[in-house]
């Protein structure tokens, strides 16, 4: 059976970029793959915000490891998973990886911020020096037991160091072994657009509403050359902003508001999965005992 560490490694050679919306927990993974994406994304701001957190380095990687495989099980498709910085040293990085390829992730990506990070669109980011972040990416490829397991390397070091020094530990990072490179929040269109002509690989583009990155159309974004694009926030804040709308009219009106698509019991269910384990209530049985009943 074909793995999806080896489905993705197949889709991210092919011709079209990979558009992969963040997902935070089963319903979601479940509503992108129903919308007819490739892949799925588990954001680590999601992540931290179904625990009732901001995305400030405060989830750890047992809890980030543990919704990595509740999301990886729902679906059929790859999930690409935020592993924030490796949660320590090369010994922790070597921990996470394993963690998560055992638990179904096709990809992860480990970033250069110190611990405790920041979401990548937040000032006052600390970066950490190169070969301390290098080393993470070295022991993250050889910890994998999939050679098909994608390691993205990401670095925030446009915020605190400049657009050129990002290039340069994208490149670096592609080269001690990584097989992608995230080079995170360009602030200008001519950034975004110059990072897969200076980087010497397969590029991710982050697109985050409201961000430090331009608004930018996701077929523009193929031609300049990316590989994959993540939309980590598209869930989380829409499902926030209807909530904050229906719990306003329940406390407005006293009746139980009709959602933006109405929706039955029966037909929420089948969207997170009834119509699979309806049929095993009876499928056990012998003969018999299903005509008796």
């Amino acid at each position: 059976m074909t793995s999806n560490a080896t489905r993705l490694r197949a889709q991210l050679s092919g011709g079209d970029m990979v558009i992969a919306p963040g997902a935070y927990d089963g319903i979601t993974a479940r509503l992108i793959e129903q919308a007819g994406f490739p892949a799925v994304y588990m954001t680590g701001a999601g992540t931290a915000a179904t625990i009732g957190f901001p995305d400030y380095g405060l989830v750890t990687m047992s809890e980030m490891a543990e919704n990595a495989e509740r999301i990886a099980r729902a679906v059929k498709l790859p999930v690409i998973a935020d592993a924030d910085t490796g949660y320590g040293n090369e010994l922790n990085v070597v921990r996470t990886v394993r963690e998560y390829e055992r638990r179904g992730v096709a990809a992860l990506h480990l970033e250069d911020q110190g611990f405790p990070k920041r979401c990548g669109h937040l000032d006052d980011k600390e970066i950490v020096p190169r070969e301390d972040w290098l080393a993470k990416i070295r022991a993250a490829a050889s910890a994998r037991t999939n050679p098909d397991f994608t390691i993205i390397a990401r670095t925030d070091a446009r915020a605190r160091l400049g657009f050129d020094e990002a290039i340069t530990r994208a490149n670096l990072a592609l080269a001690v072994g990584a097989d992608m490179a995230f080079v995170e929040a360009p602030q200008t269109m001519e950034e975004v657009t110059s990072v897969p002509k200076l980087v010497r690989g397969p590029c991710l583009l982050n697109v985050v509403y409201g961000g430090k990155t331009p608004e930018v159309d996701l077929r523009e974004v193929q031609k300049m050359g990316y590989r994959l694009a993540i939309v980590p926030g598209l869930l989380f804040k829409t499902v926030m902003s209807a909530c904050d709308d229906a719990l306003a009219a329940l406390k407005r009106d006293y009746r139980h508001p009709v959602p933006g698509r109405p929706m039955t019991v029966q037909q929420a269910f089948a969207r997170v999965g009834a119509n699979d384990w309806d049929p095993l209530r009876t499928a056990f049985r012998e003969p018999t005992a299903k005509a008796a009943e």
